[in-house]
């Protein structure tokens, strides 16, 4: 069955990436959290998706000095309770970073986090750096992410070959063809930002292994309807 995992939590009332917008997919009761994490300058590993935050880099500020809302990997895992986290490890310039951090240093501090958070048998890396994404294989699942316009036929080659679990590609680049594709050679595939009931059917209707989605109480109503009654 596909699962839907809602992307940095559920954010209608909460603020996306937040502690409060991680229980809420807890209470709603969806399979997974998407969720991105940044390292600070003193090494602390915090969930936010953009490189600057309240005026500050990341990558060049301690913890201390972002914001209380901004939470640590750790604080954000336990409040996902049991649920799936994809931990989309963000690095690099081409994300709008302006340091560029090692990525096996990176990944190393990651997985030693989500170690000792007791969390490694229900996490799943993923990153659009495919040399992140490279570092972090062994011990859980990693996949590659891909954008608009990315060859998903392309990204299956390299991901067989760097040994990744899956791709994590954009509905624009996907279809039905790419899923069969990726399935073949034993890969997942979890498509991110399907809102749209059309959309979430066709995913549906493709055989995903999720949905990653700003609208998850939607997923999960479409995914609840026989396949018939999907319009």
């Amino acid at each position: 069955m596909t699962q839907v995992w809602a992307h940095r939590g559920v954010h209608d009332q909460a603020g996306e990436n937040t502690l409060a917008a991680f229980a809420a997919a807890v209470a709603l009761g969806v399979d997974g959290v998407e969720l991105d994490v940044r390292r600070c300058a003193d090494g602390a590993l915090v969930v936010c998706h953009d490189p600057v935050v309240g005026g500050r880099v990341i990558a060049t500020s301690a913890r201390a000095d972002l914001p209380a809302a901004v939470p640590t990997l750790a604080a954000a895992l336990a409040a996902c309770g049991t649920l799936l986290v994809n931990v989309e490890v963000k690095n690099g310039p081409g994300e709008g970073e302006p340091v560029t951090v090692e990525a096996a240093d990176l990944a190393a501090a990651v997985r030693a986090v989500v170690a000792r958070a007791g969390a490694r048998g229900r996490v799943r890396y993923s990153s659009f750096a495919w040399e992140t994404a490279a570092a972090l294989v062994g011990g859980a699942p990693v996949d590659g992410l891909l954008d608009e316009g990315d060859d998903v036929s392309a990204a299956l080659e390299r991901a067989a070959a760097l040994g990744l679990a899956g791709l994590n590609p954009p509905l624009a680049a996907l279809d039905a063809r790419g899923v069969a594709q990726a399935h073949a050679r034993g890969l997942a595939v979890h498509c991110w930002r399907v809102d749209e009931a059309g959309d979430l059917d066709r995913c549906l209707a493709w055989g995903v292994d999720a949905i990653i989605t700003d609208a998850p109480a939607r997923a999960l109503a479409r995914r609840a309807l026989p396949g018939g009654s999907r319009v």
